[in-house]
């Protein structure tokens, strides 16, 4: 209409914008009858949705019971399984597709959550970092010894990465109990961030403790903890 105003014909509206004469007619027309206001686009809204916007907010407050509380195996959130969830608790039956854009909505992403041992002690955690650490350090300069951090750990040979829906910018946590079964590793590393590892397909043992300290004792002049 811009361009209608300043003189220009419609066939050479209708070059510059890539349009036939006849939808440039059509918006000329449509614009004498009902002003400008006419030539907006108006978006059909489309089929009204299975559930109201209270209901949606209630499908966070199920996920948050946790997926075994609903009988399945295992605490991952997957869309076929939140839409068994809203078919029960809602009676409302969604294609796991759709599920998908209803948790985006919400704000719930997939996600890989962590993993931590049923044994963590948060409390134990933090008295070490904040009293025994720093003497531990204090002592090891004294003495100048080589501090050394050893871990064990059991892998096995199938693979445990897994996704679940979870809210934005706040990663799910697993918890499992641990186990040391099959291949063994021990792993050293020094707060110089020296690593060292061993690998036997056995059960580990203090002796093997030693070796492992033994093989992280590479520094001149000093013994090791």
């Amino acid at each position: 209409m811009h361009l209608l105003r300043e003189g220009w014909s419609r066939h050479d509206i209708a070059a510059a914008l890539g349009v036939s004469r006849m939808s440039v007619s059509r918006w000329v027309a449509r614009a004498r009858d009902g002003g400008p206001e006419a030539l907006r686009a108006h978006p059909s809204p489309g089929a009204p949705p299975k559930l109201s916007a209270a209901q949606q907010r209630l499908i966070p407050e199920f996920l948050w019971h946790g997926a075994e509380a609903y009988g399945f195996r295992g605490e991952v959130w997957t869309r076929a399984r939140i839409a068994q969830v809203i078919e029960e608790e809602l009676g409302v039956r969604y294609h796991k597709g759709h599920v998908g854009k209803l948790l985006q909505e919400l704000h719930w992403t997939p996600q890989v959550p962590i993993r931590r041992v049923l044994q963590r002690d948060e409390e134990a955690i933090r008295r070490w970092r904040d009293d025994v650490w720093p003497e531990l350090r204090r002592r090891a300069r004294r003495e100048r010894r080589v501090l050394v951090f050893e871990d064990e750990s059991g892998f096995y040979l199938l693979p445990g990465l897994v996704r679940t829906y979870a809210p934005e910018a706040h990663t799910p946590v697993i918890r499992a109990q641990q186990t040391r079964d099959h291949l063994s590793v021990m792993g050293g590393m020094t707060p110089a961030g020296k690593v060292y590892t061993l690998a036997r397909q056995e059960s580990l043992n203090g002796r093997h403790s030693i070796e492992s300290s033994s093989i992280c004792c590479v520094s001149p002049g000093n013994d090791c903890w």
